[in-house]
């Protein structure tokens, strides 16, 4: 189920962190308590890959997660893109394969975040842990809102 906010998004139980992207999905999940976020590899997709649903669905069942964030990329002024069409065909495509509630969350400047957490590294070192780094972003501002509400 989609939600508009996090307002019916439970309040205790792992959290799937998602960053969307048509190559990788980064991807990082919360401990029970939601005092740690953890990144995960980030899931290389086959080329002409059609189901990122279903990878995702697959891995919130393997980390036993209660919900799903996924981060939504908006323009700086608010307006979308053709990729946050995409993230939005992505979201509903996930709602086919689990029932655990999904909410999205604006993700802009998650990745310039992720990259200075991640300090000096190597080109190879930041196409590979990016994706998963921008996740835990996206996962860690959900759980302050979640917090404060």
């Amino acid at each position: 189920m989609i939600l508009s906010d996090f307002k019916d998004f439970p309040r205790s139980g792992r959290i799937l962190g998602v960053d969307w992207g048509q190559r990788r999905l980064g991807i990082a999940v919360s401990d029970p308590d939601r005092n740690f976020v953890f990144v995960r590899p980030v899931v290389q997709l086959p080329s002409m890959a059609q189901n990122h649903a279903q990878l995702v669905a697959d891995v919130a069942k393997t980390e036993s997660v209660v919900a799903i964030v996924v981060g939504m990329p908006l323009h700086a002024d608010g307006t979308e893109s053709e990729t946050t069409k995409m993230v939005r065909d992505f979201v509903l495509q996930l709602e086919q394969y689990t029932d655990l509630p999904i909410a999205t969350i604006e993700e802009n400047l998650t990745s310039v975040a992720a990259q200075e957490n991640m300090g000096r590294v190597r080109v190879s070192d930041l196409k590979e842990k990016l994706d998963s780094e921008s996740a835990r972003v996206i996962l860690e501002n959900a759980i302050a809102i979640i917090n404060r509400g």
